[in-house]
């Protein structure tokens, strides 16, 4: 670890990273790649990236050592939670000070010390930034600046929302009240109340006196208008009496709704895209079986049952798969309860389907620990995993499955040596209906969501899950859970 910042290498790698955004790129790639290149700058085993929303936070990115904990939840109660995002915005604290699980964890990994720096907009927090150390010397003063410095860039990439907040609905954009603004008659914001503010992240400064940042409709009428950022208002208005010629504007950001609307027509679409297809070769066999059954053979005739049985259980799953994505929670299921992992993955992998079976690549130790969770709903979640990584590479391409432990958790990994994952879309994957390519000329099947449902289950276990592109090609799939 050098004894103080690296200032050449770190305007070096910012460099770099501006030249991916003028090229283009934004949002988790632009992120994680600052990370990369800050690290050796500041002489850290690794960074990470929490993102905050009202919810809670997640790691969406890390970098060297702390790689581990990239997708690890932080529920807005979390002990660990509530320490990061009190106390000064830059400082330099003991990984064993901070209370819970995920500190633990780091610190069994013999990360000791860690520079911490929220990244904040208009006092809002997004996100928080660490820089992790194992013991030694004392921290350079420099350090710390860099650090406190890298965060307020994040958080000047997040006011620009480009690409980020990942998860959407972070606090700079939560909406509290419907907004209201006076305007002229030229348009001109003549009052601006904080709700006004607080939907459209204008604060009154920047408003007043200057257009409107939408368009108004006539007075009487309703308008439902995108802004810049993705975002959606309703907005009304209506004439005020008086000779002043002003207009009363109210305004409420609709988001919510409008994804639901746009949800519920996925829905629609999707399901009745992924449905045609078992559907049509169901109906086409079973035809052919009930017009042409003296003329085919012993063999044809099972044949065509074997088809059929394949697709009317691979419509039993997709419904089962469309039903449960349908929904904003899934049921509670059983309760957790420690459980053989090595077994549990063995059972869940003699039950995949053949084509993806005779593929697998088993590496599990004989002495691996207990997991604590749902056994039963392992065989879900292998399944997804297990179908993904074949759906995504070539057919003869081994999917090797290896689980391991530490003093915390028990995890097992999905790795393909497929097509990969492109950084920006690790997140974006675990999304309800998301996928990679949209339209008629999609080369991959499948309804956008197996991996939804993965996350779902795994986290209702207090475990998690996250992708990352394989190192020559390829994606890896983790799912972590604590150990029983």
């Amino acid at each position: 670890m050098p004894e103080r910042t690296d200032y050449p290498a770190l305007i070096a790698g910012h460099t770099t990273v501006i030249k991916m955004i003028n090229s283009g790129e934004s949002g988790l790639a632009v992120l994680t790649s600052l990370l990369r290149e800050v690290e050796p700058a500041v002489g850290a085993a690794g960074l990470v990236f929490v993102e905050f929303t009202p919810a809670g936070g997640r790691v969406i990115a890390a970098t060297g050592s702390a790689e581990f904990v990239i997708g690890r939840p932080l529920p807005a109660t979390d002990p660990a939670t509530v320490c990061l995002l009190a106390g000064p915005p830059v400082r330099e604290v003991r990984v064993d000070a901070i209370p819970g699980a995920l500190a633990d964890e780091v610190a069994g990994r013999g990360l000791s010390r860690m520079i911490v720096a929220r990244a904040e907009i208009g006092g809002l927090t997004v996100g928080s930034l660490h820089a992790l150390y194992p013991a030694g010397e004392p921290l350079d003063a420099s350090q710390r600046a860099v650090v406190g410095y890298v965060a307020a860039c994040i958080a000047h990439m997040y006011g620009d929302q480009t690409g980020l907040p990942v998860h959407g609905d972070g606090p700079v954009v939560a909406a509290l009240a419907d907004g209201l603004a006076v305007v002229d008659r030229d348009h001109r914001v003549r009052l601006w109340n904080p709700a006004a503010a607080q939907v459209t992240g204008r604060p009154a400064d920047e408003a007043l006196s200057r257009p409107l940042p939408f368009p108004l409709p006539p007075p009487g009428q309703v308008l439902d208008h995108r802004m810049a950022d993705g975002r959606w208002l309703r907005i009304t208005s209506g004439e005020l009496p008086g000779p002043t010629a002003l207009r009363v504007v109210t305004f409420r950001d609709i988001t919510d709704q409008q994804r639901r609307d746009h949800d519920r027509d996925l829905f629609v679409a999707v399901t009745s895209h992924e449905l045609r297809t078992p559907v049509t070769v169901i109906k086409g066999y079973a035809d052919t079986l009930t017009d042409h059954w003296e003329s085919l053979s012993d063999d044809d005739r099972r044949q065509a049952a074997r088809i059929i049985g394949q697709r009317a259980n691979e419509l039993a799953r997709l419904v089962d798969r469309l039903l449960t994505a349908a929904t904003e929670h899934r049921s509670g299921g059983e309760p957790t309860a420690p459980f053989d992992l090595v077994d549990a993955l063995r059972a869940a992998v003699a039950d995949l389907p053949a084509d993806i079976r005779h593929r697998v690549v088993l590496d599990l130790p004989a002495d691996l620990p207990k997991a604590l969770g749902d056994r039963h709903s392992l065989a879900t979640v292998l399944t997804e995993l297990g179908t993904n990584a074949g759906k995504y590479s070539l057919p003869d391409t081994p999917i090797e499955i290896r689980a391991e432990a530490n003093e915390r958790t028990v995890s097992f990994r999905v790795a393909d040596r497929g097509i990969g994952i492109r950084p920006e879309h690790v997140e974006r994957a675990f999304d309800r209906f998301w996928q990679g390519e949209s339209g008629d000329r999609r080369r991959y099947p499948g309804a956008g969501l197996g991996l939804y449902l993965v996350r779902q289950i795994v986290e209702q276990q207090n475990g998690w899950v996250s992708l990352r592109p394989r190192a020559g090609g390829g994606t890896v799939a983790e799912v972590r859970l604590p150990r029983g």
